[in-house]
């Protein structure tokens, strides 16, 4: 947790032109990251997420 908290404080001493170039660096590292995971996960991820993030699911799976 130090490590991010770290990397949190210098992307916020950075200059604003510098922060859409940290993005852009940050998307390539989690597309590389999930080069492994099958690409039907990634595809339907946001489909499936429409179900997945309500209310009623959060309170299916609270005792778990």
């Amino acid at each position: 947790m130090i490590a991010k908290n770290k990397l949190i404080h210098e992307i916020e001493s950075l200059p604003a032109e510098c922060i859409e170039e940290v993005m852009d660096f940050v998307g390539y590292i989690k597309l590389k990251c999930l080069k492994n995971v099958p690409e039907t996960m990634l595809i339907t991820e946001k489909v499936l997420a429409k179900d997945w993030n309500t209310a009623e699911e959060d309170a299916a799976w609270a005792n778990l």
